[in-house]
């Protein structure tokens, strides 16, 4: 009888761990990238919760193989809140956007919205987007 009620306990105190280390309101997003050109290389992305952090340290960042077409890449357990997204098909591997002398991008990018700067990448507030408790998809097209 006490090994089952032992048991009982222990896996009642595991499930209450393991509720206890998912983030509160998390929330995932997926980020649809069309406009891929081919499926050589990765495509880059950095995630931005702020103004200030914007286009300096993301938050999170990740990579995924690309597709030609279509690429779909996800973040899972994000806070709900206000986010903007930048990134590039680093279709030659190199790990680095590419860019000529002049510093204009020679490979593929995008950011949140399709939002657009004017001699350089655009303001967080035309990039923001706000992220659901119950997630969201965001479509982008590279250029």
């Amino acid at each position: 009888m006490r090994s089952n009620s032992f048991a009982a306990f222990a896996l009642s105190t595991m499930s209450a761990l393991m509720l206890a280390a998912t983030p509160a309101g998390a929330a995932d997003l997926k980020i649809v990238v069309n406009g891929v050109a081919s499926a050589n290389g990765t495509i880059m992305v950095a995630l931005y919760n702020s103004a200030e952090t914007y286009q300096q340290k993301p938050f999170r960042a990740t990579a995924a193989l690309a597709v030609a077409g279509t690429t779909q890449i996800e973040f899972k357990d994000l806070p709900a809140g206000d986010y903007a997204f930048s990134l590039f098909h680093d279709a030659n591997g190199n790990g680095k956007m590419d860019a000529n002398l002049v510093g204009i991008p020679t490979e593929d990018y995008a950011f949140s919205n399709n939002a657009m700067g004017k001699y350089g990448p655009p303001k967080f507030e035309a990039a923001r987007f706000a992220l659901p408790a119950g997630g969201a998809v965001q479509s982008v097209s590279l250029r």
